[in-house]
Order: structure tokens, then sequence, then C-alpha cells
């Protein structure tokens, strides 16, 4: 009988190799979990480096390919880029202009919260790090909520996954 972690990784495993598609930390926390701990960067670390090819306008941790990928949206100007950050290291691995419509629509919706925001994104982010003893941010994704930027931030320990809401105004 296969162990119910073993069974998601498996699970995990087929759907990225039939849909080539990320695995988000929401939806896949065990899998996450289990290959977070490789990571010596912290996500407002990752977004304090993106800085360099923009203003941070979102951040997560993911499984890409069956590797785990520190990935932030920056802005500059009305350009949007994704930058991936080694998460060992903390250097830019590499960063290329958003052109997926779907990808777009979710950086112009995130650019629109952040250009309201008043608190930068690794700023909350270190906020929620700190008052969440012992989790671990691994998503930051800024919204607005009836007019005022938002960052909903996800955080975990181990495979225990916590949502905050810090204000960003």
């Amino acid at each position: 009988m296969l162990s119910k972690s073993l069974t998601i990784g498996i699970g995990l495993a087929v759907m990225l190799g039939l849909s080539g598609a990320s695995a988000w930390a929401e939806d896949s926390p065990a899998a996450l979990a289990k290959v977070l701990p490789e990571a010596t960067v912290s996500l407002d670390q990752g977004l304090r480096t993106s800085e360099r090819e923009g203003k941070p306008i979102s951040g997560k941790y993911e499984i890409d390919d069956g590797a785990l990928q520190l990935s932030v949206y920056t802005m500059k100007g009305d350009q949007f880029t994704e930058v991936i950050v080694d998460h060992k290291s903390g250097s830019i691995k590499k960063a290329e202009p958003i052109t997926d419509a779907d990808d777009l629509k979710n950086a112009k919706g995130q650019g629109e919260a952040i250009g309201k925001s008043k608190v930068s994104l690794s700023a909350a982010v270190a906020s929620a790090v700190m008052a969440n003893g012992g989790y671990r941010a691994v998503s930051a994704m800024p919204t607005l909520e009836g007019g005022h930027p938002v960052a909903s931030i996800t955080l975990m320990k181990g495979e225990d996954v916590k949502k905050v809401t810090e204000k960003l105004d």
C-alpha cells in the first residue's frame, strides 16, 4: 500500500508531466514542503533581489518541471517581467517579459494594487513572517479590496499552510 505522501507525489508528477504547468504552493503543500528546505533564500529576499528588473509586484515559490523555483513578477513603467531568482544563491537566473495573456492580466492587476501601496511587498512579507513564528512565506499576491491594496501571503511550516493578509497602505 502506498503512503499518502507518495501517492500525492506520484499524482503531482503525473499532473506536471501531462500539463507542463507549474504547481503553486496553495495547490500542493505536501510536494512544496518536501523541496522547500532546499531554499536558503527567503521570499522577501527574492523580492528585494528582483528590484534590479523593476518593482516587485508578486512572488511565489513553485514547483516547475519538477524543480523548486522562486518566481517574481516585476513592473517597470508599463512593462512586466517574470524574474527567476536562484533559491540557493539569491542571484537572478533569468528575466523574461511576460507575454502570456492570463499572466499579463494577472500582472496588470497586481501592478495596479502595488501602484496604490505605501508599503513594499517585501516589507509586508517580512512583517507576516515575523508575526507568525516558525512559518515561512511561500507566496505574496497583492490585490485591491475596497479600493485599498492588500497582500495575500501564504505561509508554511512543514505541510501546515496558513494564509494571512497584510495591508499595503
